[in-house]
């Protein structure tokens, strides 16, 4: 038997505001980049730092290698993902940032939120992605 259509989620857009304050705990993501060879996708450990997202991988990773061989002082272009869903529930939430990722000096480093990687190894490259576009969508019991 169909559900009734009232009993189904409602998909809402959700403001900069409210996608920073979702992401603000840090956690796990995803980085989206063109790595030379296409779009990749790289789960990450993050922080929020303001309204740009840190992120921490191996220098000699794909993603560090990516993105630690742009112009310096430049930045590459990326998106960043966070979501949460309770499947059963049909309920949760997804975030994306979309802006210039670049590599932290060392200094930059000693200001900036930490992030501590689950994977064991050295992550001693660090990046921020700028937020220049933040979008969001909740799907929500009515």
């Amino acid at each position: 038997m169909a559900a009734n259509s009232s009993d189904r989620p409602v998909l809402e857009e959700l403001d900069r505001a409210e996608c920073l304050r979702l992401i603000s705990g840090g956690g796990v993501g995803r980085v989206a980049f063109d790595d030379g060879e296409g779009p990749t996708v790289i789960p990450v450990n993050y922080a929020v730092d303001g309204e740009a997202v840190i992120f921490r991988t191996s220098a000699s990773a794909r993603l560090g290698h990516s993105l630690l061989t742009s112009v310096p002082g430049g930045e590459v272009r990326a998106a960043f993902q966070v979501d949460r869903f309770d499947e059963t529930g049909q309920v949760g939430w997804s975030v994306l940032v979309r802006g210039g990722a670049h590599p932290l000096s060392d200094e930059e480093k000693t200001t900036v939120a930490n992030v501590e990687p689950w994977p064991r190894g050295d992550r001693e490259a660090w990046f921020r992605l700028a937020a220049r576009e933040v979008s969001g969508r909740r799907l929500r019991k009515p």
